[in-house]
């Protein structure tokens, strides 16, 4: 990270509330449903905010950046998990932007990884109270080391007094082809190593309560998403949420290159966390803007924590 960057996102972290017990009593009421969003935002870098892109891309205009807002706005997530989020000032440049839309999240993470351009990032009405994410990953491809691009973001957050989550976000590798090898085998080995934290996570604590978000960059029947899921009936098996938006269309990704629709934005959970998922209130979202916002649509869940 550049000493700029650097220097803003730790002003940033110094912001971070001084007092867990505060936090715990400030928050939405104990016991009460909570959202969750996934959310790609595609390249937030608007022009004019420091750092640019810094991935040879025009810079996301500042109608796009707006339009982003207003679909989470129009959501209202008590959490927001999100892919493509921008360089450390381009991060705090939208949450200011939530904050004026009214949306007050009073704690955040933001991943450095060895992508300059594309990071994983959470917003949380609640209070972070464990942070785990690794940003310095990686796998032999090729006879070559290659790292996992945007790292994991991994965190845990306090609901109630009750109730934890723990909370993992990934975007895989993308369809696109690179100089480093094939993005089919690349993207397996990303998904292999996220397993293995998976793996990790539970088998200190079997019964953590853990939601796996991201855009996975794969549909559901490829073996990168059969490698998170896991083995179906196991212990440890993961379950996708089978989402769709208000007229029954399941697609979260449009790629304007070959005119695809297609789903590779994906939220999984535990067996610990299967029975908090509040079904008839998730969705994959169905905004106006959509287009405007994103080439992906964010993808949603109500859970029903237990009263403290």
């Amino acid at each position: 990270m550049e000493t700029e960057e650097r220097a803003v996102f730790l002003s940033m972290k110094r912001l971070l509330p001084l007092s867990l017990g505060v936090l715990l009593f400030a928050g939405p009421a104990f016991g009460n449903d909570f959202v969750f969003a996934g959310y790609n935002v595609e390249n937030y870098a608007p022009v004019g905010i420091p750092g640019e892109t810094k991935s040879g891309r025009p810079g996301k205009t500042q109608e796009a950046a707006s339009a982003v807002v207003q679909v989470v706005k129009e959501i209202g997530p008590d959490i927001l998990g999100v892919c493509e989020m921008g360089t450390a000032p381009q991060f705090e440049e939208f949450r200011h932007r939530l904050e004026a839309a009214g949306l007050g999240y009073r704690d955040f993470e933001w991943v450095e990884s060895p992508d300059p351009a594309r990071h994983l990032a959470l917003v949380s009405r609640f209070p972070i109270v464990a942070r785990q994410s690794v940003a310095d990953l990686a796998y032999e491809s090729n006879g070559m080391r290659q790292k996992v691009r945007r790292g994991f973001l991994d965190v845990t957050v306090q609901i109630n007094a009750a109730f934890r989550l723990r909370i993992v976000g990934a975007h895989l590798k993308s369809k696109r082809p690179s100089p480093e090898g094939a993005p089919d085998l690349e993207r397996r080995q990303e998904a292999h190593l996220l397993r293995q934290h998976l793996d990790e996570i539970l088998a200190a604590d079997p019964t953590l309560p853990l939601l796996v978000f991201g855009d996975f960059n794969d549909t559901k029947d490829q073996p990168a998403i059969q490698e998170i899921t896991g083995r179906r009936g196991a212990a440890e098996a993961f379950t996708e949420l089978r989402l769709a938006d208000s007229v029954g269309d399941r697609w979260t990704y449009y790629w304007k290159q070959d005119d695809v629709y297609s789903r590779i934005d994906f939220l999984f959970v535990n067996r610990a966390l299967a029975p908090r998922v509040v079904h008839e209130r998730s969705s994959v979202y169905r905004s106006p803007i959509w287009n405007a916002a994103s080439d992906h649509r964010p993808v949603i869940a109500t859970f029903h924590p237990p009263a403290p």
